[in-house]
């Protein structure tokens, strides 16, 4: 399939041939690994790429039927590369048959193409993934009952529908990355946009491996609801710059993640864990309540917050500091029109042919008056 369809081929194997042949090359490379399991010598390492590893069955009850449980390894690797590919692939396909045809009817700069790209991106992502992990909240008791949290843990036993969620978002946010190279982002962008990556896949990958994975998905669910209504109001505004009252609900509702997110890490690392049973440091058991882990874990979240709060006080002071420049250019264009001009003075008051005096007199009065 071709994502990209030129004129001109560049050269073979050149940087601008890759960057626009790259979703076939990936999407060749994930058919090989899929054919991979058509032979009985390569299935068994085509399957470590496809599915889930580490199926753990555990029975509940005598009566109950047994469960089928996940835990995490070092052939998760291979999956989250799988899934890269696939992201990659669907990357390309959501540029090229969504927003490029969106960005050829609203004609934009070089600048909001660019931002409108990011946020379309995003935004689908951000949909799918808070969707994804509302059902998965309502099938679990993560988020009705606070103590699930940190209850039984170390929490090594994970459903299908849990690790497969982890594997996906470690792969997107790892896709993240080559993508800052096939998208051609500007170099002003890289830096902000390679922050917050590095963020998402230091604190999934951290809750994922520290078996955390209950109060990771707690907290990025209204996250990716906060970040799905700013790209979509950002989305909105491109397409009609009057469009801003959904950034004004997204101020609101960020302060409260903030809040919520805040909360939940403190009762988690600084009440509810330590006041388990099993204390102490061990990679067999999957374990890592002790107080240095924890405190490292909450001082993460809380640094991480606290650089977002910076960033989004900046952007309030800039919207701010827009909204009044655009304010005082509009009274200076108004304030002209109001000022009489030399012409009107000069005659003596006289507008539309008739003489206006102070004392409300015709010429003719006032003559006679003055005899």
């Amino acid at each position: 399939m071709g994502f990209r369809k030129k004129n001109k081929s560049p050269p073979v194997l050149s940087h601008e041939f890759v960057i626009q042949n790259h979703a076939d090359m990936v999407s060749c490379l994930a058919m090989i690994i899929l054919l991979g399991l058509m032979f009985e010598v390569t299935a068994k390492f085509a399957i470590m790429f496809i599915t889930v590893q580490y199926n753990v069955t555990q029975v509940l009850d005598e009566k109950s039927e047994p469960v089928n449980l996940y835990q995490y390894g070092p052939k998760d690797v291979a999956t989250v590369f799988f899934y890269l590919l696939i992201a990659v692939i669907l990357h390309a396909l959501i540029q090229e048959y969504i927003l490029d045809k969106i960005n050829r009817r609203l004609h934009l700069s070089k600048t909001k193409h660019s931002k409108f790209n990011e946020s379309g991106q995003l935004a689908a992502f951000y949909l799918f993934s808070f969707i994804w992990g509302c059902s998965i909240l309502t099938a679990e008791e993560f988020a009705t009952n606070p103590t699930f949290l940190w209850e039984g843990y170390p929490h090594t036993n994970m459903v299908f529908q849990v690790k497969f969620f982890y594997i996906c978002q470690i792969a997107y946010w790892l896709h993240a990355l080559p993508e800052l190279y096939f998208q051609k982002v500007r170099k002003e962008d890289i830096p902000r946009q390679l922050y917050y990556i590095c963020l998402y896949v230091v604190h999934i990958t951290g809750a994922y491996v520290l078996n955390l994975h209950r109060l990771g998905l707690v907290l990025l669910v209204p996250h990716y609801l906060v970040e799905l209504l700013f790209h979509a109001s950002r989305l909105f505004y491109f397409s009609d710059e009057n469009k801003q009252k959904g950034f004004t609900l997204w101020a609101l509702l960020f302060v409260i993640a903030r809040l919520l997110t805040l909360t939940l890490s403190v009762l988690t690392f600084g009440f509810g864990l330590p006041r388990t049973e099993d204390h102490g440091f061990s990679l067999a058991e999957g374990n890592f309540n002790v107080l240095t882990i924890r405190m490292t874990c909450l001082a993460a979240i809380c640094l991480t917050q606290a650089w977002m709060m910076w960033k989004f006080i900046n952007f309030q002071l800039k919207k701010w500091r827009e909204h009044s420049q655009n304010q005082a250019s509009k009274k200076k264009t108004v304030s002209p029109k109001s000022k009489p001009h030399k012409r009107e003075s000069a005659r003596g008051g006289a507008a539309n042919g008739v003489v206006k005096s102070e004392d409300k007199m015709s010429p003719r009065a006032r003559k006679a008056k003055a005899s």
